[in-house]
């Protein structure tokens, strides 16, 4: 990610925080106040991504596993969004039962 890119983001959280609506007029305006040189379209393009967004709620819910990205971070093949809680649910039983052999090993840390 770049310096303008960054500078972007920051400026789009500073609007969200006061209440502002997020235009490229305000964040090229802050961007400029802040001394950060950018490309005149960097403004225009986070504007128009975060218009239909609410920023605060996207930050407050961070981690909250409804919109969670996968484990490994990359999307299922086509056809596998199926087969998902499948193979989520096997994955599950298989640590349980990796668990369960490294508590069954004939001794315990309080025998």
């Amino acid at each position: 990610m770049s310096v303008s890119e960054l500078a972007c983001v920051y400026a789009a959280l500073i609007l969200a925080d006061d209440d502002v609506a997020i235009t490229s007029e305000k964040i090229a305006t802050i961007l400029k106040a802040s001394g950060v040189a950018f490309e005149p379209y960097w403004p225009g393009l986070f504007a128009k991504a975060l218009e239909s967004a609410d920023l605060k709620a996207l930050i407050t819910n961070v981690g909250s596993g409804v919109g969670a990205a996968p484990a490994a971070g990359a999307a299922p093949a086509a056809g596998g969004a199926a087969d998902a809680p499948a193979a989520a649910a096997k994955e599950e039983k298989k640590v349980e039962e990796e668990e369960e052999e490294d508590d069954d090993m004939g001794f315990g840390l309080f025998d």
